[in-house]
């Protein structure tokens, strides 16, 4: 059994040599006559960024230790450093155009939560391209040991948030002088 060859032309099917139509032909679409539905447009690389963006949420939530369904509905998560040093723990939590009044942040047991808004700038002309997000943001930590949480100070400077949480004394390394 020997398979034609056919060219889609126009809609129209050629005859094979003998004249006739083979019903086995396989047909390859002619490259300037796609049908519509043939064409996947792909737009630009947005919808891309936008998944991107909704991934690393994901990941942020997973790596908090929050499920997506029960982090805050709409709420992105800022990027934040955790440092340990021997006094306290030290939470650096990116929040440009943020104001003081638009943050809160509290403390439970070794738990921190940081919340807010970031609000959207009144605009006068058209947005062409947003790329800065904007709305309501979540960020919670379990820190790894205990805490003084009646210490614990938060400082927003330049976009930059510091959470400062300290260390029990009796958990703070001693030096212990060799005589």
């Amino acid at each position: 059994m020997a398979l034609s060859l056919l060219r889609r032309n126009s809609g129209s099917n050629r005859s094979s040599s003998n004249g006739r139509s083979p019903s086995n032909a396989l047909t390859i679409p002619d490259r300037d006559h796609r049908e519509e539905h043939d064409l996947q447009p792909w737009g630009t690389l947005a919808e891309l960024e936008r998944f991107n963006r909704q991934l690393s949420a994901y990941l942020d939530d997973w790596r908090h230790g929050l499920s997506g369904v029960a982090a805050v509905a709409d709420a992105f998560t800022p990027l934040a450093d955790v440092e340990e040093t021997d006094e306290a723990y030290l939470v650096e939590i990116e929040l440009p155009g943020v104001k003081q009044d638009d943050v809160d942040v509290e403390i439970s047991g070794r738990r921190l939560s940081v919340r807010g808004e970031r609000k959207a700038k009144e605009r006068v002309g058209i947005l062409r391209r947003r790329d800065r997000v904007v709305g309501r943001f979540s960020y919670e930590i379990t820190l790894p040991g205990s805490v003084v949480e009646e210490q614990v100070s938060a400082d927003l400077v330049e976009g930059v948030l510091t959470v400062r949480v300290p260390k029990p004394a009796e958990e703070r390394p001693r030096r212990i002088p060799i005589s």
